[in-house]
């Protein structure tokens, strides 16, 4: 208690007689982080933070869902996937509706769970819903070489695997996202290393704290963040160094360049962002589903109140959303920042002061 005092207190000092200071926490866990542990409420009050696009669910585009539930509708094929993406809305459906009516849904804690169930069941399609960062990816390209070495043929991935750098990159280019330093995600940072993110300070001039997830080091980094206000020193902190280095998790960094290559992605709210998504290499190819057995998708221009793609970017709050606390809440989401346990839209209605409406 007595450190968090003296970071508040510094915090404080260093961000008093300053100008207004937005600061982008990029991680989903870091909005909840901040939300539960009360962060918001004790900054001064010239200093902001604002949420940006670190949760891969909300990020995962509409057509992206509805190829996976065009996957589940047919026949002797199996969908797998994290339990946050059961509600995602896709165009005209979601998967919980789909399993509800009938299609094989099944919720797993790792890709690797998938190995069992294509063994179980040899005369089906196994489709794992590959949607994550650099966090994630990583074991999803070991679960392809373990299929491999296995022998396993009817597992096959369904790719929108994301990349976090170039997403800030595509932020710091929008002329409407105005951010005065970023909070970087340490689980990201862990894979990747802290060098990754050099570009920031090198090509933006923007400061940076690479964090953790307890309140003390998230604080701690924000310290870091007014320190680089304080003295026009912009770099990229390392507060995260019992589990960030440098270069990052050097294996982990070698299993996704053996089975992924860089390709450009679509993000929700941002549109496609060069180089920042990946996809299966051709040696790979017999485990891309997409290639292996397309589907077509209706591409349909969805007009909706809710503002999860400017949320996304730190544009507006969720507050600002027409449907928010009204008829988009975590039971019955319109937006898909409303639906996964670290979109900003759920944590600000748990956490800020949402009310049900009965």
């Amino acid at each position: 208690m007595a450190d968090t005092l003296k970071l508040v207190k510094k915090i404080s000092r260093l961000s008093d007689g300053k100008p207004r200071l937005r600061f982008m926490e990029v991680c989903g866990t870091h909005t909840v982080a901040i939300f539960r542990s009360g962060i918001r409420q004790i900054l001064p009050e010239n200093v902001e933070l604002v949420s940006g696009p670190g949760c891969p669910v909300c990020v995962t585009e509409n057509d992206f869902v509805d190829k996976a539930i065009a996957y589940a509708r047919k026949k002797n094929f199996i969908v797998a996937t994290f339990g946050d993406m059961l509600k995602v809305p896709g165009t005209r459906s979601t998967l919980a509706r789909e399993a509800a009516n009938g299609a094989r849904v099944e919720v797993v804690y790792s890709p690797l769970d998938c190995l069992e169930i294509a063994k179980k069941h040899p005369r089906k399609s196994v489709i794992f819903l590959a949607v994550g960062f650099e966090t994630t990816a990583p074991t999803q390209a070991a679960t392809v070489l373990a299929a491999q070495s296995q022998g396993v043929k009817n597992l096959f991935m369904l790719s929108a695997q994301k990349l976090v750098p170039p997403a800030l990159r595509f932020l710091l280019d929008d002329a409407a996202v105005n951010v005065d330093g970023f909070l970087l995600p340490g689980h990201v940072a862990v894979v990747t290393g802290a060098d990754e993110f050099n570009f920031l300070a090198d090509e933006f001039k923007i400061p940076s704290a690479i964090s953790g997830f307890e309140a003390d080091e998230i604080l701690t980094a924000l310290v870091s963040l007014l320190e680089q206000v304080d003295t026009a020193q912009v770099r990229v902190a390392n507060d995260y160094r019992k589990v960030v280095t440098a270069q990052g998790n050097v294996t982990a960094k070698k299993f996704l360049a053996q089975v992924y290559e860089v390709t450009d992605a679509s993000w929700r709210g941002m549109g496609t962002i060069a180089n920042s998504g990946l996809k299966l290499r051709d040696e790979f190819a017999d485990f891309d589903i997409e290639r292996v057995e397309p589907v077509e998708v209706e591409r349909v221009e969805k007009k909706s109140a809710c503002r999860c793609g400017e949320v996304l970017r730190g544009i507006v709050k969720p507050t600002d959303c027409p449907l928010f606390g009204k008829v988009c809440q975590p039971l019955h989401a319109i937006g898909a920042c409303m639906v996964s346990v670290e979109g900003v839209c759920a944590a600000w209605f748990k956490y800020g002061g949402g009310k049900f409406n009965f």
